[in-house]
């Protein structure tokens, strides 16, 4: 199967291409779209045939649930039997947007979808092309990120194309995701809503609207191997670039210090190192391949450009890759979920 990428400007004059993509979907394949997120592996959420397509192309485990996209909030009304005010309220003041909502299922949305759970993520993606395709196709689209698993998530057609030419039959492109790490997750199920994975809308954006939130403890540690996994993100090791990631967190002054010996060192065994840093700091390393993600005091920057600073550094062919961490604020705790997934928490605490 040959693969193609189909550049669109303007979703509204360019609707015959979606359409194309849209049918596909309706036949039960899978395609790629770009949300504001990161870029995802779409098919029929209603079909469970169409969503093992996807655990398939992405050599997805399935035990890890998938998020369900949709365009009008009475596609919402079909995939879960209540919807509590809290959820309405959030989805009046976030939707369009980077939340994924968690509630209990209806007997519509099938098990694969959930991994057997009793519980469906839902969202309304920002990006025009997402939603015009999703109109078109005129039924629930379950997506994952448009990655092979366990890689880190792509944000350009480009990445998509890297992961799955030949495996999916178009990718829709539609420029680079805005946001750059993926939705947060919000469990609603509870008498407390419980952030599962953290992203664009950050707990403090959720705590000023609902009073109250909580964040699971394993957002930043380990999940246990025994545990069921309730959204995606939560697996040991996710996002990872080919070589071993190294994440060094504490005060600044020693986190380069540290940085920079431990770069030498690599460097006498033969290796070939990278550096994840930021504007701040990215002169302080002499030595090693360096690359940037932005402002550190920015972390809605750092999120936009980590996934692909991870990817380049597989073109860079590094053998290891010592990653500065940044504070757990805002975004900057999504940028550090990513970090310490992609590291296996293979954190050194200064």
């Amino acid at each position: 199967m040959k693969t193609r990428v189909i550049k669109i400007t303007d979703p509204k004059s360019q609707s015959f291409d979606i359409k194309e993509a849209a049918q596909l979907i309706v036949d039960g394949e899978v395609v790629a779209f770009p949300t504001e997120t990161v870029y995802g592996l779409g098919a029929n959420a209603l079909d469970a045939g169409a969503v093992q397509k996807i655990f398939e192309v992405k050599g997805r485990p399935g035990d890890n649930p998938l998020i369900v996209h949709i365009s009008d909030i009475s596609q919402w009304h079909d995939l879960t039997d209540e919807i509590p005010e809290d959820a309405l309220l959030l989805a009046g003041k976030f939707w369009p947007g980077p939340l994924t909502i968690i509630l209990k299922k209806s007997d519509r949305v099938p098990m694969e979808v959930t991994a057997g759970l009793n519980t469906v993520g839902v969202r309304m993606p920002a990006h025009p092309v997402a939603r015009e395709l999703i109109n078109q196709a005129g039924v629930p689209i379950a997506a994952p990120s448009a990655n092979r698993s366990g890689r880190p998530s792509p944000t350009t057609a480009l990445h998509v194309l890297d992961d799955m030419d030949g495996r999916i039959p178009v990718i829709l492109d539609g420029g680079k995701a805005d946001v750059g790490v993926e939705s947060t997750v919000l469990d609603m199920t509870g008498e407390i809503p419980v952030i599962l994975r953290p992203g664009g809308i950050t707990p403090e954006m959720i705590e000023e609207a609902l009073g109250h939130v909580r964040i699971d403890p394993h957002v930043m540690s380990p999940l246990d191997g025994n545990k069921k996994v309730r959204s995606p993100g939560m697996k040991y090791i996710h996002y990872a670039p080919k070589a071993p990631v190294i994440l060094v967190r504490g005060d600044l002054d020693k986190l380069i210090s540290y940085i920079n010996e431990e770069t030498q060192r690599q460097i006498n065994a033969g290796k070939r190192v990278g550096i994840l840093a930021t504007d701040q700091t990215i002169k302080s390393y002499g030595q090693g391949e360096r690359l940037t993600m932005g402002d550190r005091h920015k972390p809605r920057e750092l999120a936009a450009n980590l996934f692909g600073r991870l990817r380049k550094f597989d073109e860079l062919d590094v053998d290891i890759i010592l990653a500065e961490a940044v504070e757990e604020k805002g975004e900057g705790l999504a940028v550090m979920n990513r970090m310490a997934r992609a590291a296996g928490f293979h954190i050194v605490d200064l």
